[in-house]
């Protein structure tokens, strides 16, 4: 099962994870417009990606994410489908829809630093603790690599909707604002502001 058999009392009872609800966990992000290759790409995909999952991830989510990813070549990578093994006795291990790491791109991943979850049955509040359990499985990861990242971050997504989680601490914070690709520039403001928070612990 791994990742996906966490519920909020997993979370809280077997992760020692509480939650909370958090106005605006980003206040000062600076949006920015979209490259035309993107819009284009997300024009296209939003008339034809909405009647399944698989097909949200490759024309909606995938692209946004490789829009930072191409923006802060030198500090970002991202890994679909990643396997992330953190501690198998407390289940955390299992396959991750996207992971953005630090470094280049490369066949193995480094230091997972967000990871995000698509939304089964477009149902964002349902999928929230299997990101918690994620971002947990993150952090435990890191420090296994004697990385010290004590903070990470998340995300549930329809795709064309977002909710951005915070994990650190043994609490995670969960944005009560959500972003939408009708409001692009805003969307990959937080993003890009998630990047920005750890460029200076990894460059």
């Amino acid at each position: 099962m791994g990742y996906s058999q966490f519920n909020y009392k997993k979370v809280r009872t077997e992760l020692g994870i509480e939650n909370e609800q958090v106005r605006n966990l980003f206040p000062t992000i600076l949006p920015f417009n979209a490259s035309e290759w993107l819009k284009q790409t997300l024009h296209k995909a939003t008339r034809l990606a909405l009647f399944s999952e698989k097909s949200r991830s490759e024309g909606i989510v995938f692209p946004i994410l490789l829009e930072i990813v191409e923006k802060n070549a030198y500090h970002a990578s991202l890994y679909s489908g990643a396997v992330l093994i953190a501690d198998e006795k407390q289940g955390l291990n299992g396959e991750c829809d996207f992971i953005l790491s630090s470094g280049k791109q490369g066949f193995e991943m480094t230091t997972p630093l967000f990871c995000m979850i698509e939304a089964e049955d477009n149902d964002i509040e349902k999928n929230i603790p299997q990101c918690i359990a994620q971002m947990e499985g993150a952090r435990i990861y890191n420090q296994n690599e004697g990385k010290n990242i004590t903070v990470i971050y998340g995300c549930v997504t329809t795709g064309t909707e977002w909710q951005f989680l915070k994990l650190e601490n043994k609490i995670c914070s969960i944005d009560d604002k959500r972003y939408y690709i009708n409001d692009l520039p805003s969307l990959l403001g937080v993003l890009q502001a998630i990047v920005d928070f750890y460029i200076p612990q990894i460059s």
